[in-house]
């Protein structure tokens, strides 16, 4: 016995064509709150993936012709571009910062300990120098790192403490001390420590390459001192760390060499790049790898030389109460 409420479902659905009725089942399949992630065969929900991508992608290419139509159409009338956000351009400021034209700081530059090699009173002399039994890779390292650095000397520790190292340097009138760590054959620290009085810096190292790892690599170095790039070291502390990196390279660079040496900070981290460059016009320029390259993490700073158990530290990163914001820069 049927109802008059089966009745009128009866004729609706006879009141349908055959074509709504093959609508419906897809209707039902494909909400409109449907979703990529939602589809259980993952060979599938990839190309469905890559599909929305690739629309995304199209949508905007043509806004951004679209934007770019409409400032040619205004002319000297169009608004000027917006600066995009990044972590660089919101950085928090740091009342460290340096003024090129601050007195004080020029005051404190000249009287520091860099202060006789830019004045040119002292000569460069480096020993490099490596942890206790030194792998093969971190050895090949200091002797491209060697290579780089002109009037630099490369010995080998033979299990000496480093309190020993230091007078002997002092002695034979070397002027910086590198100390290159290793952690399971791989190069991992630099101690870098200024003769006679310090201050001593302790760096992290990542990401170390080496000549031959490098692709399309230039010929080896020549002899010519180097030119030295640094860039973007603009707080107090990143001046002091700018400057002894300069102090390890002659003062009179020859350009007859057409080398550089660039150490880039960015966020914290510093680049180090080796390239040779040419003048392929008056405005190309052609710049070639040599290597080796590598990444530093700055970890303590320390007044005078070498003393890990009395020694009295300027800086130290300490990692929960110096994080806490990824826009705070100490360089």
């Amino acid at each position: 016995m049927s109802g008059p409420g089966s009745m009128a479902s009866g004729a609706a659905a006879s009141a349908e064509g055959p074509g709504d009725a093959a609508r419906a089942p897809e209707q039902a399949l494909f909400p409109p709150a449907f979703s990529v992630s939602e589809i259980k065969n993952k060979q599938r929900r990839h190309f469905m993936f890559l599909r929305w991508k690739q629309q995304q992608r199209k949508e905007k290419l043509a806004n951004k012709k679209k934007r770019r139509k409409e400032r040619e159409a205004l002319g000297d009338k169009a608004p000027p571009k917006p600066v995009p956000k990044t972590i660089e351009n919101q950085r928090v400021y740091d009342e460290t910062t340096v003024d090129p034209n601050d007195e004080e700081v020029a005051f404190d530059e000249s009287t520091d300990e860099f202060a006789p090699y830019f004045n040119r009173q002292t000569v460069p002399k480096i020993l490099i120098t490596t942890s206790d039994r030194p792998r093969g890779r971190t050895v090949r390292f200091c002797e491209q790192l060697s290579t780089i650095i002109p009037n630099s000397h490369v010995y080998y520790r033979r299990g000496l403490a480093l309190k020993r190292i230091i007078p002997q340097c002092i002695s034979r009138d070397f002027t910086d001390l590198i100390v290159i760590n290793e952690d399971r054959k791989i190069p991992n620290g630099l101690v870098l420590s200024h003769l006679p009085d310090g201050p001593t810096a302790h760096f992290r190292m990542s990401s170390v390459r080496l000549r031959k790892e490098i692709k399309r690599k230039g010929k080896e170095p020549t002899k010519h001192q180097p030119e030295v790039i640094l860039n973007n070291f603009t707080t107090r502390l990143g001046h002091s760390i700018g400057r002894m990196f300069a102090s390890l390279f002659p003062h009179d660079p020859q350009f007859i060499g057409r080398q550089v040496a660039t150490f880039h900070n960015q966020r914290d981290y510093i680049f180090f790049r080796f390239h040779r460059y040419i003048f392929k016009s008056e405005k190309k320029v052609g710049i070639q790898e040599l290597g080796p390259r590598f990444t530093l993490k700055l970890r303590s700073l320390q007044k005078g030389t070498f003393d890990s158990k009395f020694g009295e530290y300027e800086w130290i990163h300490k990692h929960r109460e110096m994080d806490t914001s990824r826009r705070k820069f100490h360089l």
